[in-house]
């Protein structure tokens, strides 16, 4: 493979896209969706029928629980990252449960997951059967949110945009969350034997390979993902800033000079030569792990010296971005979860957000204290009023 070509890692990453976008885009939407112990919820249950959902009331009322509730239908720690039992209802009789009916393109898919007793652990359930493990969720659902807390995004440390820029990849590579897994936890051993400074070099050599394979994979996958949606951005039209955005670190300009094995060959020497630094620092000094994910606006100014209006534009357009992509390739658009999405932006570029999620027939799940807001969606929306945790459909 020449350098800056695809690579194979991910030629399975768009499978059937040239027929996808010769049709109309399934809808990915929760039409049932059912709460146990989770936060604020005793019990709750709410049918929804594939519109967005405005989820509105006071602050404290439940909705960005509901919101973190549906995050947990893909892998991972949810939009809090929280521990599994910080999610329990303080209370309640036993741990947390979510069980959803998701409809998409393979048709209606019952899906269940919570903590299991006595364990920090999540169990998950695909049409009754038990899953083994939380990457099977990613078979049947991607969910991409924003929050807040994601206001800072670009200013805080690259660990963060790394995992945002997961969550965009899974949508297209549903096998990248389990790449993902099986990196860090022989990224976490080969640390461990380091550490206690007993590592047999066969072990530790084989246990660096498999970072060279999983980690070339993963950067593949980022900076593939990266670059789709910086030419999805350059082509927007509408109020959104034109995001520019680039996956950046070591890993990266390795597939950028060279091939994909070479990129490997690469990896697994820098590992081999950092041993005795990586036992006094802990970690990996090379690895996707310290990648990053570069935004900046068209002008080419980092996204990190813009106002904070001006980020949360940028994330709008890079979820949109990414939502329009899914549609063309993958043909559904992911669960958008915008937890007061209001915020920030001003009455023009929240008309055309609302414009945008309805063009995409995406089922969005947005939060705010004040209806009136999101007035403009009329009846192509489903309002729900949040209080106390019960869910009102209005």
């Amino acid at each position: 493979m020449a350098g800056g070509g695809e690579t194979p890692y991910i030629g399975a990453m768009f499978p059937g896209a040239a027929e996808a976008a010769l049709e109309s885009p399934a809808r990915l939407s929760v039409s049932r969706l059912a709460l146990t112990r989770f936060r604020s919820y005793d019990s709750a249950r709410l049918e929804a029928d594939g519109r967005p959902v405005v989820l509105f009331g006071e602050n404290g009322a439940g909705k960005t629980n509901l919101l973190e509730a549906l995050s947990f239908l893909a892998p991972g720690r949810g939009l809090r990252r929280a521990r599994l039992a910080e999610c329990d209802r303080v209370g309640g009789a036993g741990p947390w449960g979510v069980a959803a009916t998701v409809e998409g393109p393979r048709g209606p898919v019952r899906l269940g997951t919570g903590r299991e007793e006595g364990e920090e652990r999540r169990q998950v359930r695909v049409d009754g059967a038990a899953a083994k493990s939380q990457a099977a969720l990613a078979e049947h659902v991607n969910v991409v949110w924003l929050t807040p807390q994601m206001d800072g995004l670009f200013r805080e440390g690259a660990g963060n945009r790394r995992r945002f820029l997961d969550r965009l990849v899974f949508g297209f590579d549903p096998e990248h969350a389990q790449r993902v897994a099986i990196y860090d936890n022989a990224m976490r051993e080969r640390a461990r034997l380091l550490k206690e400074g007993a590592g047999d070099p066969a072990w530790l050599a084989a246990l660096e390979d498999r970072m060279a394979r999983y980690g070339v994979a993963i950067a593949a996958a980022r900076r593939d993902v990266a670059q789709r949606l910086d030419a999805a951005c350059a082509t927007a039209a509408g109020p959104f800033p034109r995001a520019r955005l680039a996956a950046a670190g070591t890993v990266e300009s390795f597939l950028a000079e060279g091939p994909a094995l070479e990129a490997e060959d690469r990896v697994r020497a820098g590992l081999a030569a950092s041993r005795r630094q990586d036992a006094e620092t802990g970690g990996a000094a090379l690895g996707p792990h310290r990648s990053d994910l570069l935004v900046s606006d068209a002008r080419g100014l980092p996204a990190a010296q813009g106002s904070t209006g001006e980020q949360k534009a940028l994330l709008v357009a890079i979820v949109l971005a990414h939502a329009r992509l899914q549609a063309q390739l993958r043909g559904a658009t992911p669960l958008l979860l915008l937890d007061e999405i209001a915020a920030h932006l001003d009455a023009t570029r929240r008309a055309a957000l609302f414009d945008a999620l309805l063009a995409l027939d995406a089922q969005a799940w947005l939060t705010g204290t004040d209806a009136a807001l999101f007035a403009p969606l009329g009846g192509a929306a489903q309002f729900v009023r949040v209080a106390d945790g019960t869910l009102i459909p209005q």
